[in-house]
């Protein structure tokens, strides 16, 4: 029993950890506003969807908080298979629609075990999915937390990831090819780590 009630502690510790930061926080900025880069040089991620469920979460700027997004009225449920991915945008960014972009913070998928909805995550891009939803480009920066222990995959690179975990690729492509029957999605292809850095960097808001 005891190793049990040991990692039982250890989960109610992170969750509260998290919360107490996610908190911290809140209190001090808008997540959209958060810093890009890290103190640590790491990307900064914030979660909208936990990995394994299926409501569409967002994060509203004007409010600051985060709500299910509504399509004729009703709350946004996925109808497929759940975020294979935690999903969320990395703040300070800018999709810039001038430029093919369709307006939002850039998006991200943080491969991991869930984390919890409004959590800022440190995390380390090893990938883009070129991806084009109704023309406008929708690129998704793929992620791993760069916390050792939060991660489930290892991999610093795009060569590491698709050479260790190559069917990852395909079900991340497939999910978001069919998770929408609604909009028209294209995938045009990835990118590696510096790829998905030099999208981040060309999405930076100017200060």
């Amino acid at each position: 029993m005891a190793p049990f009630y040991n990692y039982r502690k250890y989960l109610v510790l992170r969750l509260v950890l998290i919360g107490m930061v996610f908190f911290l926080f809140q209190s001090c900025q808008s997540l959209a506003d958060f810093p890009t880069f890290s103190s640590n040089n790491t990307i900064n991620v914030v979660i909208e969807i936990p990995a394994g469920t299926n409501a569409k979460v967002e994060y509203n700027k004007k409010l600051e908080k985060l709500k299910v997004d509504q399509r004729d009225g009703k709350d946004r449920i996925i109808q497929y298979l759940p975020y294979p991915g935690n999903y969320g945008f990395i703040p300070s960014t800018y999709s810039d629609p001038s430029t093919g972009g369709d307006g939002d913070p850039l998006d991200a998928l943080v491969v991991s075990s869930s984390l919890l909805s409004g959590s800022v995550v440190e995390t380390i891009p090893i990938a883009v999915l070129k991806l084009m939803d109704n023309d406008e480009q929708d690129y998704k920066v793929i992620c791993i937390p760069s916390a050792k222990k939060l991660q489930t995959v290892s991999a610093n690179t795009f060569t590491e990831f698709s050479g260790k975990y190559p069917d990852a690729l395909k079900i991340i492509e497939l999910w978001f090819s069919n998770y929408d029957t609604t909009d028209t999605v294209t995938i045009k292809g990835w990118g590696d780590e510096k790829e998905a850095l030099a999208e981040i960097n060309k999405a930076l808001k100017k200060q």
